[in-house]
């Protein structure tokens, strides 16, 4: 990972992050690029260690899967008052898959993407 790029930390219940991140992998071709946090088998200051220690000290963008629960609460309390940070909710695979490709800009702009991007991605067919 680029020193200038921005981190990606995905943020979901159960095995969800870690299958968000593999798949992204696979269709991207870039490994590395997002860090996958479970709360599966810890309690609430265990999930805040680990959000903590996967953002690290740099500039992030944390995608949680739900804009409440467990890892929500977890990512806010954590990270609340940090400069740098910008948290996205309502994870899906079409923004994390732009997000690899557009590390380089601002956190502001990627989160703004992200939500961009991902909204796009919902729809309905018939």
């Amino acid at each position: 990972m680029s020193s200038d790029a921005l981190r990606g930390v995905v943020v979901c219940h159960g095995p969800l992050a870690a299958a968000l991140v593999g798949a992204v992998e696979q269709i991207a071709g870039q490994a590395g690029v997002l860090v996958a946090v479970s709360n599966e088998g810890c309690d609430r200051a265990s999930l805040e260690a680990r959000v903590a220690e996967a953002v690290g000290a740099g500039p992030a963008v944390v995608f949680v899967d739900m804009a409440s629960g467990s890892c929500l609460f977890a990512v806010l309390r954590k990270l609340r008052e940090r400069d740098g940070i910008r948290v996205v909710t309502g994870v899906n695979l079409a923004m994390l898959i732009d997000f690899v490709f557009h590390r380089e800009e601002t956190v502001e702009a990627a989160a703004a993407r992200a939500v961009e991007v991902g909204n796009k991605a919902i729809t309905v067919s018939a």
